[in-house]
């Protein structure tokens, strides 16, 4: 009788690629793989361990079905991803129930981490080296059927004073573009028809590899490929964004007009102490040459505020700021204390309560900022992929190419004739809602 493995996957899509990896090796080692967790003989959960609300989901989910397994429903509970592996000896100490707990180092050696737990001898793994977590290998794709995500590097070497990614994942390292080009025909060659680019900072791409390689030369060769309809890229650092790259953004058809650019902030004093570059006006420079060089482009970023020691006056700078750039998409997330960091020690910590208020504040002014954005697109026919079908709205749902996956926001439309997911049609849009946009699909070969 096959053993059943579910998987929850957490955190971040680069964090999901690696889970789409270790579904791979299991099934190649003849495990069977079960899509519902919970009725699994063996459950991994990948693990992130990047803010605290992101440990907390972690732990919440290994309690949850170490409780199945001491109700006998399932057999084992396996912990890998990052906060498996940054918090590895707490783990253990605090969760004894866990049979395998498994450093990204040593994910190739899963199946029989798995295998010696179920004949009762728990496995605690990490005597690999975090650079030893593979670039390549094959996948289990657990997205939508039409996209998937495409890894270009692993680890991070920009050291931010407020994050641990560089501790947990190691240094950046770019995959060989021939590798990064055989796994992208592959996925073409299945109907994967939206690709999103990702890894801790995309626009690092190439800067360790020999040959003159870049983010740009990449997408270029990723646009020759039959298939795809939409290549986005997500991570982009504002130090590293080239002109060369705007200029293959604007001028690649298949390049969706779409930059994600975590900023963080945009006070010199601030962006110096989280180890960032530059300031409000070198920012507000380098954002208005890129809306210059790929017009209609749809800007997103992420900002942190309440960092240790951030005024009130700084604070508020960073408000007039999102109020003068606009951002068509923005996510402000409250500071978080990460042991181990930099930030962690610095004078000046501000309390949980005002941290929250001003990530509230930052985001109920981009409300104002999104609705009127959405209010312009009433209206448009704009290009929609077909997601799914909402049985409470009764309606279809999508994105647009202004939306990435599990990020940003939806189209929700009526349509006359049927429709199946991935399919790409144009839907008129007649109203906002909240975030989201609503209309009818009056075009259908989108």
């Amino acid at each position: 009788m096959s053993v059943r493995v579910g998987m929850v996957s957490l955190g971040c899509p680069k964090n999901q690629v690696d889970a789409e990896m270790l579904l791979y090796l299991l099934r190649q080692d003849g495990y069977e793989l079960e899509p519902d967790p919970g009725l699994a003989d063996v459950v991994v959960v990948n693990t992130c361990g990047f803010i605290e609300s992101a440990k907390q989901e972690s732990i919440e989910n290994i309690l949850e079905f170490c409780q199945l397994k001491k109700e006998g429903r399932i057999k084992c509970v396996v912990a890998t991803g990052c906060l498996a592996e940054r918090y590895r000896e707490e783990l253990v100490k605090e969760i004894p129930e866990l049979d395998v707990v498994l450093g990204i180092g040593s994910n190739e050696q899963i199946a029989a981490a798995i295998k010696q737990a179920l004949s009762g001898h728990k496995s605690v793994l990490f005597d690999a080296k975090k650079e030893d977590l593979p670039l390549n290998g094959g996948r289990v794709l657990s997205t939508l059927p039409f996209f998937a995500y495409l890894k270009i590097a692993e680890g991070c070497d920009n050291c931010c004073s407020y994050c641990a990614i560089p501790s947990i994942r190691g240094r950046f390292r770019s995959r060989e573009m021939a590798d990064i080009l055989a796994e992208a025909n592959w996925l073409a060659g299945r109907g994967v028809t939206e690709l999103v680019v990702v890894a801790q900072d995309t626009t690092r791409y190439g800067e360790d590899l020999p040959g003159g390689e870049s983010l740009a030369k990449l997408l270029k060769e990723l646009c020759k490929i039959d298939g795809f309809r939409w290549i986005r890229v997500l991570y982009c650092y504002p130090e590293r964004i080239t002109d060369e790259l705007l200029e293959t953004i604007a001028s690649e058809e298949k390049l969706v007009k779409y930059l994600d650019i975590p900023l963080q902030h945009a006070n010199g004093r601030i962006l110096k102490a989280m180890h960032r570059h530059g300031d409000r006006q070198t920012l507000t420079a380098l954002l208005t040459k890129i809306r210059q060089k790929v017009p209609g482009i749809i800007l997103r970023t992420t900002l942190i505020a309440g960092f240790p020691g951030e005024t009130e006056q700084e604070f508020e700078e960073l408000c007039e700021f999102v109020g003068d750039i606009r951002f068509e998409r923005l996510g402000c997330f409250a500071y978080s204390q990460e042991e181990g960091t930099p930030a962690a020690r610095m004078e000046g910590q501000l309390s949980e309560e005002e941290k929250i208020h001003r990530a509230e504040l930052v985001m109920e002014q981009q409300m104002f900022i999104m609705s009127d954005f959405n209010e312009s697109q009433v209206g448009k026919t704009l290009t929609t992929v077909v997601e799914g079908y909402d049985r409470y709205a009764e309606a279809f749902f999508g994105r647009t190419a202004m939306d990435a996956p599990d990020i940003d926001g939806k189209v929700f439309f009526t349509s006359k004739k049927p429709l199946k997911i991935g399919q790409y049609v144009g839907v008129r849009i007649d109203e906002v809602l909240d975030y989201d946009l609503t209309g009818e699909a009056v075009k259908f070969d989108a």
